[in-house]
């Protein structure tokens, strides 16, 4: 969402207050009042982790705005509020460039605590060694540097936020942690009881064409035998039952998927533990029509009873 997206949203806006909390246009009197939104503040030094952090609680299924200016962050949370519970939890990310940018936010949350609105500030910090090391990885400059070297940025960053941190409901020091570690810890805070969600992508696809570019596993079904030289079953695709009924049928089929179910099992649980929310399996056979598309099926409802949210797609499928 653009800063211009927000804004125009923001025209006309009105609100009503009742015993200090603040709730969106169209509750009138009588009406059910709007749930208001929980909030997470995502800030803290640069090249801390503060974009992952956001794309971890993205995958915890928060609604996670970046970089929104901090004057437009009540504007967010009332929008949120409108959405009748659709959009439940926000992030927002921000970051520090200087001395107003600091002010308004300051006066947001000031703003927010007033009106009731349940909100965790998390800071993101590293040491002076980490940073440096992050930047001349990636060979970049300190958004605050200047002119000056890097070390100069880190140090007028820690100035500016530094009350910020001290209000900060939870700190993070990432300076040890690589990116599995600390999406574990936000998990750990924000999943609550139950597994991080892990969702799949069950491709069938045929070699002849090429291979996914961004499959993440692959599954090799040519040592099966073809239906596309059975002529009565050429015509037809692997979600005929009479194909994958010739498919299963032969030896070693059954067996493969029960065992690369088990497999599979594994894998998703150690997805889970590293903090992998997606996967993409790619199931090939020659040209995408029968074996692979079968048997794509078929993992597809295995790991649905596994209790792994899947898509099936069949890239290849219609091709000739």
């Amino acid at each position: 969402m653009s800063e211009q997206d927000t804004a125009d949203m923001e025209h006309g806006h009105e609100t009503t207050h009742r015993t200090g909390a603040s709730h969106p246009t169209g509750t009138g009197p009588g009406e059910p009042l709007a749930p208001i939104p929980e909030l997470v503040i995502i800030s803290g030094m640069s090249g801390a982790g503060r974009s992952t952090a956001a794309k971890c609680l993205e995958d915890l299924g928060w609604f996670v705005v970046d970089n929104l200016p901090p004057a437009l962050i009540p504007t967010m949370v009332d929008l949120g509020a409108r959405s009748q519970g659709n959009v439940a939890r926000i992030a927002v990310v921000v970051d520090v460039r200087g001395r107003q940018f600091f002010d308004n936010l300051r006066e947001s949350l000031a703003d927010l605590a007033t009106r009731n609105v349940k909100r965790r500030v998390i800071f993101l910090e590293a040491s002076d060694d980490a940073l440096v090391r992050r930047f001349e990885s990636v060979r970049r400059p300190h958004p605050l540097q200047g002119s000056g070297r890097i070390v100069d940025g880190i140090a007028a960053e820690r100035d500016l936020l530094r009350e910020l941190r001290g209000d900060a409901d939870l700190v993070i020091d990432t300076s040890s942690l690589n990116v599995h570690e600390l999406r574990a810890k936000l998990d750990a805070q924000f999943a609550g009881e139950e597994e991080p969600e892990l969702r799949a992508t069950v491709m069938s696809f045929g070699f002849k064409y090429g291979l996914p570019v961004d499959a993440d596993l692959v599954v090799d079904c040519r040592f099966l035998p073809n239906p596309h030289w059975v002529p009565e079953l050429r015509p037809f695709t692997g979600l005929n039952d009479e194909v994958a009924t010739y498919v299963f049928n032969q030896p070693g089929a059954k067996e493969f998927l029960d065992r690369y179910a088990e497999l599979l099992h594994i894998i998703a649980a150690g997805y889970r533990r590293e903090g992998k929310r997606y996967v993409t399996i790619a199931v090939g056979c020659t040209g995408g029509k029968h074996r692979s598309v079968a048997m794509s099926e078929r993992l597809a409802a295995r790991l649905a009873a596994d209790g792994v949210e899947t898509v099936t797609v069949h890239r290849d499928m219609g091709r000739e």
